[in-house]
C-alpha cells in the first residue's frame, strides 16, 4: 500500500511537470482591419493647348474634370504599402489668340500605383513608390480640312510622392495630401509631321508611329494638392491639380497644361484582413 501511494505521487508530479514545462497556448492574432478610401471630384479649370500637327497656335478655352480615386492599405510589406488607383477625364472647349477658330479636346487616364509610407512625425506621413497610367484622348481643330484631328495614345511609368498630413481643429479632422507623379519612361503614338492618319491606317505606313518616350523628349508632371474636411455627416473634399503634359516627336512639339480645381466627397471604411 506504502509503495502504491507513492508511485501515485511520483505519477502526479510528473505530470505536473510536464504541464508546467509546455509552451502556454495562446489566441490566435486577430486580423486588423485595413482602411479604404475612396473619392469622387468634379471641377473645372482653364487649359492651355498646343499641337503642331494641326496648327502653329496656342489655344485657350474652360476645361471640365472628373475624378475618381481608390486608395488602399495592402498587406504587403508588413502592412505599410499602399495601392492606389485612378480614373479621371476632361472635355475641354479652346479658341486661339486671334480668335477666329476652336478646337475640342478630351483625354481619358488611368493610374495605379503603390507607395510605401514612412510615419516621420505625429499625424506626417510621406510616401514613395510608382505609378502607371494609360492615356487615351484627342485634340480636334473645328476648321482644318486635311488633318482635323491629332490622337492622344500613350502610357507611361512614372515615379510618385506623397506627403499626408492629419491635424485636428476644434475637435475636427482635416487632412491634407500633396503628390507628385513625374513619367521616367513610357511609349507614345506620334504621326510623323505632315502624314495623314489615312498613310498610317489604310496604306500601312506606321513606321516610326510608335516611339519610346524618356524625359528628354516627354518632359511632364501631375501634381494634386487636396484637403479633406468633415460637413455634418459627410466628408468632404476640395482639390487642385496641375496637370503639365508635353511631348517633342517625330518634328512635332504638343502640350496640354491644365490648372483644375474640384470638389466632391469622400468615403472611409475598412476591409476586414482573410485569416
Amino acid at each position: 500500500m506504502k509503495t502504491k501511494a507513492i508511485l501515485t505521487l511520483l505519477a502526479m508530479t510528473a505530470a505536473m511537470t510536464v504541464h508546467a514545462g509546455s509552451p502556454p497556448e495562446y489566441p490566435p492574432a486577430v486580423p486588423q482591419p485595413r482602411p479604404i478610401e475612396r473619392a469622387t471630384l468634379y471641377g473645372a479649370g482653364l487649359a492651355n493647348m498646343y499641337d503642331t500637327y494641326l496648327s502653329p497656335q496656342e489655344y485657350r478655352g474652360a476645361e471640365f474634370r472628373l475624378m475618381r480615386e481608390s486608395t488602399r492599405l495592402t498587406p504587403w510589406a508588413e502592412g505599410r504599402l499602399w495601392r492606389q488607383v485612378r480614373f479621371q477625364g476632361y472635355v475641354n472647349y479652346t479658341h486661339n489668340h486671334a480668335d477666329n477658330n476652336n478646337a475640342m479636346g478630351a483625354l481619358l487616364t488611368w493610374n495605379y500605383g503603390l507607395h510605401y509610407s514612412f510615419d516621420v512625425a505625429p499625424g506626417l506621413r510621406l510616401l514613395a513608390g510608382g505609378v502607371a497610367d494609360l492615356n487615351g484622348g484627342f485634340l480636334w481643330n473645328l476648321r482644318n480640312g486635311n488633318n482635323p484631328a491629332s490622337a492622344r495614345a500613350y502610357i507611361n511609368l512614372a515615379a510618385s510622392g506623397a506627403a499626408v498630413w492629419r491635424v485636428r481643429l476644434k475637435k475636427r479632422l482635416l487632412t491634407f495630401r500633396y503628390q507628385i507623379d513625374l513619367p521616367l519612361a513610357g511609349l507614345m503614338f506620334s504621326p510623323h509631321y505632315g502624314q495623314s492618319y489615312y498613310e498610317i491606317f489604310s496604306l500601312g505606313n506606321a513606321s516610326g508611329t510608335v516611339r519610346f518616350t524618356a524625359p528628354h523628349n516627354q518632359p511632364s508632371c501631375r501634381q494634386l494638392l487636396s484637403a479633406d474636411f468633415p460637413v455634418g455627416r459627410l466628408r468632404m473634399r476640395v482639390a487642385y491639380q496641375c496637370d503639365l503634359q508635353q511631348s517633342k516627336l517625330n518634328g512635332i512639339r504638343t502640350h496640354a497644361y491644365s490648372h483644375a480645381f474640384m470638389l466632391g466627397f469622400v468615403k472611409r471604411f475598412r476591409l476586414e484582413t482573410p485569416k
